[in-house]
């Protein structure tokens, strides 16, 4: 643990964070992703080569990526409503089933073992692969969107498994939205909306779940490390007209399945990691 007040290590770290974010924000001008799902499973790879200890890394990966989705969604949410787009009537009747969501899944990993976190992601990311993959925008299991206890259960379906996973409201709740009849700019638009009801709440438990921990490295609340969220931030918000430029010049159903390739096989990575 010596090594984690070292100033050439912390450096390590802070140049570690800063790539992190430069990759989450090309790749989300890209492909129109949240950072949370890139910014994850790179944190997943950094952390065993930094020496941070087994038994944090993806609980500190998961609570500094729902940290960073905190303003960046601010920033989304705020351009998405000055356009109109954000359908108001179905963010008012998901909400509160979302923010139930929310604090069973913080509060699941928090208690579980970060074995069974990754295990939650691999899988997750895995089903996110296959949709990028192999199903096309106009897919659809039905053409409107459902209501009451259905909606319901879409709400806090898509709050637990986004706050195990450290990601906002898009990459699962886009999907399933646009799955369920919903428009994909009004899905875009109000899962924006969905970030900040994910990764205020998230973030406050996670935290709580770590604090004290003596296993964090330095600069640490909880399971965010403040380094990853002074660093991350800018230098995604940075590097996102990087990759809108990058989206008008390469074929986008090319960098779609590019990066299904990339969760598909992180999320083998995830599950061999767990197997051995």
């Amino acid at each position: 643990m010596e090594h984690m007040t070292d100033p050439y290590w912390l450096a390590v770290l802070a140049f570690a964070m800063a790539v992190t974010g430069l990759l989450s924000g090309t790749l989300a001008g890209l492909l129109g992703v949240g950072g949370g799902i890139v910014i994850v499973p790179v944190l997943f790879n950094v952390f065993p080569l930094l020496g941070i200890p087994e038994a944090v890394q993806m609980k500190l990966a998961v609570g500094t990526s729902l940290a960073t989705i905190i303003p960046t969604s601010i920033v989304s949410a705020r351009k998405h409503h000055a356009k109109g787009a954000i359908d108001m009537g179905l963010l008012r009747a998901i909400w509160p089933s979302m923010i139930l969501g929310v604090a069973l899944g913080t509060i699941l990993a928090i208690w579980l073992h970060g074995d069974a976190l990754s295990g939650v992601f691999a899988v997750i990311a895995l089903l996110v692969a296959l949709n990028m993959g192999f199903t096309g925008v106009d897919f659809k299991l039905r053409d409107q969107t459902p209501r009451g206890p259905g909606l319901w259960g879409i709400g806090g379906f898509i709050g637990t498994v986004s706050a195990m996973m450290g990601i906002g409201g898009g990459t699962v709740g886009v999907p399933i939205l646009s799955m369920f009849g919903t428009p994909i700019r009004s899905a875009v638009a109000t899962a924006s909306v969905f970030g900040l009801i994910i990764s205020i709440p998230a973030t406050v438990g996670f935290i709580w779940g770590g604090w004290g921990n003596p296993l964090l490295p330095p600069f640490s609340v909880g399971y965010i490390n403040l380094i990853g969220f002074a660093l991350i931030v800018p230098s995604s918000i940075l590097a996102t007209p990087w990759g809108v430029h990058l989206a008008h010049t390469i074929p986008p159903l090319m960098l779609k399945r590019a990066f299904a390739l990339f969760l598909a096989i992180t999320a083998v990575r995830m599950f061999y990691a767990l197997l051995t």
